[in-house]
């Protein structure tokens, strides 16, 4: 069953207007298939076969010429030296527009030669898995329990392929795990041990919608403080987690605060953390802390889908009053709380009205409860609560 992904008409806009266009993500997220079937009349060449890729990096102008533009490359990182080829040939054939679509799942290595090569020539698209607006789009009779299902089966398209016979999750994650330790982790971070990096999977995953501590993750894992940085940088270059940086006035005081760790897909953050199934994830005491990593995920990919000016953080005072998302756009702040509750109230509101009171009530344009009503309704003043499990139109400015 194909689901229609809310970026393929962004992506043919964004290629009438730029040279290059890299789409970067996870693996298994559907790249490849939103790829093809937006860019259905262009070339398309995979570098994960050997083949390719050592044409590319070896004979780029064969390779040109027996795959000449408009051109899909998938897994590009595998031909880091055609980056100065593509350079080359947009150069040479300015001003035309979607010469290439790149793709590939590795993004420190991938970045590091976009902005060494193509600088000012490409537009950069971050893609993950199904948003719950895409998801809902293809389940119109989604009642609670089918949404409880895609918190804990997660947003991968190929688990929800064929609805009358679905791949086995636990399955499917054993061996996307697998994968990604042989492919990504050992291409991106010398990892002496792959069992440790999974233990350290697995303790990242505990501490999902948790401030990162460096020192107590790496001590929990048996590593040190570095080498947890480094794993960190690892699950961020491989498009696994989101860091949430706190938000203050002064820039300096953002970045030398913690930020706040989330896992790209709640699916497999609950495959790390265990639950075996979607009734046992939503009985535990760690279904809030999944419930706000799935809020903060589909801001996240609206933000990367929609409006990429946008900025996106968490607040907290000294007194431990915390707002867990704050998105910064058109010179305003929206405030977003997340409460796994169908009815929150009043007493639901307190970092809201602590935020308020710290930078003045004109400060915030508006703010918001994401739970599981099935309709909003206003708390308070410029207060509404919302259905969490898609985004929603903000106010104008």
């Amino acid at each position: 069953m194909w689901i229609k992904r809310e970026i393929a008409q962004e992506l043919t806009r964004i290629a009438a207007s730029f040279p290059v266009v890299v789409v970067v993500g996870p693996r298994q997220v559907g790249k490849t298939s939103v790829m093809e079937r937006t860019f259905a009349s262009y070339r398309y060449v995979s570098l994960d076969v050997s083949a390719n890729a050592e044409m590319a990096e070896t004979r780029p102008d064969d390779f040109l010429r027996q795959f000449p533009p408009p051109l899909i490359l998938d897994e590009i990182q595998y031909a880091p030296a055609f980056f100065r080829q593509i350079k080359t040939f947009v150069d040479q054939n300015r001003p035309r527009n979607g010469l290439f679509i790149l793709s590939g799942s590795q993004n420190f290595m991938l970045m590091k030669n976009v902005a060494d090569s193509l600088a000012g020539r490409a537009a950069v698209i971050p893609f993950s898995g199904l948003s719950g607006l895409e998801w809902q789009a293809a389940h119109e009779s989604a009642d609670d329990t089918l949404w409880r299902e895609f918190l804990w089966r997660g947003g991968f398209p190929r688990l929800w392929d064929d609805p009358d016979n679905p791949v086995p999750r636990d399955r499917w994650y054993q061996g996307y795990l697998a994968t990604y330790l042989e492919r990504d982790v050992r291409n991106l971070l010398q990892v002496g041990n792959l069992r440790d990096f999974e233990r350290f999977l697995r303790a990242c995953a505990a501490r999902c919608s948790q401030t990162l501590n460096m020192s107590e993750l790496g001590r929990d894992v048996g590593i040190s403080a570095t080498t947890a940085r480094q794993w960190i940088s690892v699950l961020q270059a491989s498009n696994q987690i989101i860091l949430l940086e706190p938000y203050y006035k002064s820039l300096g005081k953002r970045l030398a605060k913690s930020p706040k760790l989330y896992f790209t897909d709640t699916g497999l953050a609950a495959f790390l953390m265990g639950f075996q199934s979607a009734e046992s994830l939503w009985n535990s005491s760690s279904a809030g802390a999944l419930w706000e990593n799935h809020v903060i995920s589909q801001w996240q990919k609206w933000r990367d889908w929609h409006k990429p000016a946008a900025s996106l953080w968490y607040w907290r005072d000294r007194g431990g009053n915390e707002v867990d998302l704050l998105i910064e756009s058109d010179n305003r702040l929206t405030a977003i709380e997340c409460k796994l509750a169908e009815r929150p109230g009043w007493q639901d509101l307190r970092g809201i009205a602590r935020l308020s009171d710290f930078y003045g009530a004109e400060a915030i344009a508006h703010s918001f409860i994401a739970c599981t009503t099935k309709q909003p309704f206003d708390l308070a003043s410029k207060v509404t609560a919302m259905d969490g499990w898609t985004t929603w139109e903000l106010p104008s400015p």
